[in-house]
């Protein structure tokens, strides 16, 4: 099945260009999860997802809501069916080693989601998710310390009705302030780059493409809560 603004049209009765609007892509995870409940599967292997939750980060302050929200939102999968395999407060090593392990279990599934809270950030148009132990130095040490978002549509691209992948993440770059920029100045941006659907992949995020997202003051974030929520992948 392939996810564009038209196929996310059919989903939710909205426009393309309105889903530039953040509140709008969050509708679209929920209507898509909630869509998932009612769908039956013959086998559990046909639905399948990976849970990051990083907050203990080693070199910047601690996030206070990612386990939380991996945990409460691989439980909501496993309720929809999902084999869910969890991961929390990851080096970069344990994240490289998840994407390939999770990457051969969604090949021959239906069914691939990723989740990821943590920080994110966005440096030369590209997006990046940041283990526990990145330092960044550098804004030429992202290639090396930290998760291309690229690399999680590649292996939820390989499900063979949907792979979507769910970034909490939207948050200002922690290491901003001591990352020293290289003589081939990229920028440094704060939240995430747009990324256009493509074939039978979706990414939604904590927030619109270039702004921040917040932790909130609840267990979960306001994304996570929003998800949980909703009837069909709620608690």
């Amino acid at each position: 099945m392939a996810i564009d603004y038209y196929a996310v049209d059919f989903l939710v009765g909205l426009t393309p260009p309105m889903l530039k609007k953040p509140r709008l892509w969050l509708l679209v995870a929920i209507v898509a999860l909630g869509t998932m409940a009612g769908t039956s599967f013959a086998v559990a292997a046909s639905r399948v997802a990976l849970v990051i939750g990083n907050g203990a980060y080693q070199r910047v302050p601690r996030l206070p809501n990612p386990l939380n929200d991996a945990s409460d939102v691989g439980a909501s999968l496993e309720r929809l069916g999902f084999s869910v395999r969890r991961l929390t407060d990851a080096t970069f090593d344990n994240m490289r080693r998840a994407f390939i392990e999770f990457g051969r279990e969604t090949t021959g599934s239906e069914i691939a989601i990723i989740f990821f809270a943590g920080h994110g950030i966005e440096v030369g148009g590209e997006n990046w998710l940041l283990p526990v132990d990145a330092e960044l130095r550098s804004d030429l040490d992202v290639a090396s310390e930290a998760i291309n978002l690229k690399t999680l549509m590649l292996q939820v691209s390989k499900a063979s009705r949907l792979g979507f992948v769910l970034l909490d993440a939207c948050r200002s770059n922690p290491f901003a302030a001591s990352m020293q920029r290289s003589v081939r100045t990229r920028t440094v941006e704060r939240g995430f780059a747009r990324v256009e659907p493509e074939d039978n992949i979706l990414v939604a995020y904590a927030a619109r493409e270039g702004t921040t997202a917040g932790d909130g003051n609840g267990r979960n974030s306001p994304y996570t809560e929003a998800l949980l929520k909703n009837r069909g992948a709620g608690r």
